[in-house]
């Protein structure tokens, strides 16, 4: 019964180990990509970003403009970096969940941070289109990483599919809220993207175990196998 409870653990922390390295390429794909854009274009768009952007400035228009201008106030500045998020760890909170809130803030703090320490190592100028005021620095798009970060987090902590399904449609309005506005060229949104998402699943794995018995469930990215030989006749 030992030997079977330590073979389903280590099962476990294997396959805990592979959600890290996806995490890790998708983060390395993303200074990979600021890194690209900085040096071998000095900052200045890529033709899919000038592409992108004619074909946003082509269909502007009020119809459009009020459901992105809702995402930029959602998705950033006072309700998008504090409300919102404290509302999620609150509501976790209540439901006695404070591992997953733990997750939730980490991984929030932890997008954040990364997302600013590349805008500011990276210094890409914004778009001259732009419709709303920003900040310095236009990779990656913090909106979209904070949306990925959420959508990704709460997916997992409620594997269900009509939470996915929710999280994808958010950040991928988020993202086309970003370009339409002009805040943000195509690739800082891709960019904002992979940050959200490899930052999410890392923060995952060290609370992986806590946050399953916290559940009361095993996780999909978790082996299933760990308990399969435990029950004997």
């Amino acid at each position: 019964m030992k030997s079977t409870s330590k073979d389903g653990t280590a099962a476990r922390r294997v396959t805990r180990f592979w959600p890290v390295i996806a995490g890790g390429v998708a983060l390395l794909l993303a200074v990979s990509l600021g890194g690209m854009i900085a040096v071998r274009a000095s900052g200045r768009p890529l033709v899919i970003d000038t592409e992108w952007m004619a074909e946003i400035i082509e269909h502007r228009s009020p119809l459009w403009l009020v459901p992105a201008l809702v995402m930029n106030y959602l998705g950033g500045g006072l309700l998008g970096v504090v409300v919102v998020p404290i509302a999620i760890i609150a509501a976790l909170l209540l439901f006695r969940r404070p591992w997953a809130a733990l997750y939730f803030g980490i991984a929030e703090i932890a997008s954040a941070g990364l997302v600013q320490l590349l805008k500011t190592g990276f210094g890409r100028a914004r778009p001259e289109e732009m419709l709303v005021q920003a900040d310095f620095g236009s990779f990656p798009s913090g909106h979209v990483a904070n949306a990925a970060t959420m959508a990704v987090v709460l997916a997992i902590l409620f594997p269900r599919v009509w939470v996915v399904l929710l999280g994808i449609v958010y950040t991928v309005l988020m993202m086309l809220s970003r370009t339409y506005l002009g805040a943000h060229w195509l690739t800082d949104t891709i960019g904002g993207l992979l940050v959200g998402v490899g930052i999410a699943v890392i923060c995952w794995a060290p609370l992986a175990a806590r946050l399953e018995r916290e559940a009361g469930m095993r996780h999909p990215f978790v082996l299933a196998s760990g308990n399969r030989g435990s029950s004997g006749p």
